[in-house]
C-alpha cells in the first residue's frame, strides 16, 4: 500500500473501490474536499484494477492511502483489506459514483450517538433528485419472486423527517462505528458481489443493533447500471442470493420472523 499523504488522526475512515473508476472518484475526492473540511477524514482508495492517477497528492486536504491490487478482489474482501488500514473511529463504506452535495455525516454521526444503532446511511437520491430504493425489508423468495413479475412495487419505507430503521440499507453508503464493524468480523467474504450488505445489516440485527436511514443526510448516486446488462453480474446476483437464503444468518431471521418488522 502507498500513502499519498501523511498519516493523521482520524474521525471518518472512507473505503472506496474503483474499478476503472478513477475519474467518478476524482470528482468525489473533490466534493469530499470542498464539503467535510470540518470532519477528521482520511480515504482509502482500493484500486481493483491496474490504473493510472489522474491527480496529485497536494490536491486534497486529507490523507489519501492507496492500496493496489495484484488479482481483482470482491466487494467484500476489498472493504475488509481497507479497514485492516483504517484508523478512524468510524468506518464508511462508499461507492465510487456517490457524489455530495454538503457534509452528511454530522447528521450520519448524530444517529449513531444512539447506542442501538449499528450503521446509519444517507437518504440516496439519483441524479435527477428521485429518491433511490436503499432502504428496504429483509428478502425473501416470496418477494423476489413479486418483484422479478412486476408486483411489490414501491419503496418499503415512507421517509419522514425523524430517523428510519430498515431491515438493511445499501452497501453504497454505510457508515458504522468501528468497534461494531470489528464485532461483525466485517463482510463475508464469501459473497463476491451482492447480498454483503443484507448480510450484514441480518447479522448486525442478530446481535441487538438497528440499522438507521438519516433523513437530515442526504447524497446523490450517480449510479452506472451497466452491470443491468451484463449475464456474469446476474450470476453473481443469483449465486449470493442463493447463499442468503441457505445460509444460517437468513434461517435465524427467519426464525425470529425475519427481525421485528
Amino acid at each position: 500500500m502507498e500513502k499519498i499523504t501523511a498519516e493523521c488522526a482520524t474521525e471518518i475512515s472512507i473505503s472506496v473501490v474503483s474499478h476503472a473508476q478513477i475519474h467518478l472518484i476524482e470528482n468525489l475526492l473533490h466534493d469530499i474536499d470542498e464539503h467535510c473540511r470540518t470532519t477528521s477524514i482520511e480515504f482509502i482508495l482500493t484500486l481493483n484494477t491496474g490504473e493510472t492517477l489522474p491527480f496529485a497528492a497536494d490536491d486534497f486536504s486529507f490523507p489519501l492511502k492507496i492500496i493496489r491490487n495484484l488479482m481483482p478482489r470482491g466487494f467484500a474482501a476489498n472493504h475488509n483489506q481497507a479497514f485492516a488500514h483504517a484508523t478512524g473511529r468510524y468506518f464508511c463504506v462508499m461507492n465510487p459514483d456517490i457524489r455530495f452535495g454538503d457534509n452528511p455525516f454530522p447528521a450520519l454521526l448524530a444517529c449513531l450517538q444512539n447506542p442501538s444503532i449499528g450503521v446509519a446511511a444517507p437518504i440516496v437520491v439519483g441524479e435527477s433528485g428521485e429518491m433511490e430504493d436503499s432502504a428496504r425489508r429483509f428478502p425473501t423468495p416470496f418477494r423476489i419472486f413479486c418483484k422479478a413479475f412486476g408486483g411489490c412495487r414501491g419503496s418499503d419505507y415512507a421517509v419522514k423527517d425523524a430517523p428510519i430503521h430498515p431491515d438493511w440499507v445499501g452497501g453504497m453508503f454505510m457508515l458504522f462505528p468501528r468497534s461494531i464493524f470489528e464485532r461483525l468480523g466485517g463482510f463475508d467474504q464469501r459473497y463476491f458481489l451482492y447480498y454483503e450488505d443484507v448480510d450484514l445489516c441480518a447479522r448486525l440485527r442478530l446481535m441487538g443493533y438497528e440499522a438507521a436511514v438519516c433523513p437530515q443526510a442526504r447524497v446523490t448516486h450517480h449510479a452506472q447500471r451497466s452491470s443491468h446488462r451484463n449475464f456474469r453480474y446476474l450470476r453473481w446476483h443469483l449465486r449470493s442470493m442463493t447463499r442468503f437464503f441457505l445460509s444460517p444468518v437468513y434461517w435465524r431471521l427467519k426464525c425470529c420472523k425475519l427481525g421485528k418488522h
